[in-house]
């Protein structure tokens, strides 16, 4: 399994960390298949809501290469919902089994069309911004509609990772990835389309 995480300025970095941490364990639940994490962007660093920099490991890959791109929220998509060469690059991803978002990354899946016709979610303050970009904003942690998953706020990448681990190799899979990760709380709050 290929999966590309997005990463860009003005990102909240809980939204990238929490899903990170838990879908990097995929690969304990999936010998078959072979794990590759890229943390992808538009350039070699980006620079988070609070000032913390990263360094990219692919610049501009081609996501229609990956099974999943994951693509986080913060303040940064704003603005780069209208920046066309990252909304086309996003768009190479038109053919990628899964896309996910969690936070405002919902709108840059707006952005680049992902969302037409389909229902989706967002960090709760964020919904005014998310609805000319869905048919249905629907109020809720974690949306699924086909192979489009996205999740509300910041804190809920962790709940959405957990929900990408019980998708992809199983329940007992999430279950054991739970008490590693000591999370005592039950997922709620999913509506599936």
């Amino acid at each position: 399994m290929k999966i590309a995480c997005i990463l860009f300025d003005g990102i909240t970095f809980l939204d990238f960390a929490g899903f990170y941490d838990v879908v990097n364990r995929l690969g304990n639940y999936t010998p078959d298949r072979e794990l590759i994490l890229d943390i992808c962007a538009a350039r070699a660093e980006v620079t988070d809501e609070l000032g913390l920099t990263v360094k990219a490991g692919k610049v501009l890959p081609d996501l229609a290469s990956y099974d999943l791109v994951f693509v986080p929220g913060g303040m940064g998509t704003r603005r780069l919902r209208y920046d066309e060469a990252f909304v086309a690059w996003l768009r190479s991803a038109r053919h990628v089994p899964y896309l996910v978002s969690v936070c405002t990354g919902s709108l840059l899946l707006g952005a680049a069309g992902f969302l037409e016709g389909k229902a989706a979610t967002t960090h709760p303050a964020a919904y005014d911004l998310l609805a000319p970009y869905c048919r249905q904003v629907e109020k809720a942690r974690i949306v699924q509609d086909g192979t489009l998953i996205t999740a509300g706020g910041v804190a809920t990448s962790i709940d959405l990772g957990l929900y990408v681990i019980a998708l992809l190799a199983g329940d007992a899979a999430k279950r054991e990835v739970m008490k590693q990760i000591d999370y005592p709380y039950e997922l709620q709050g999913v509506i599936c389309v």
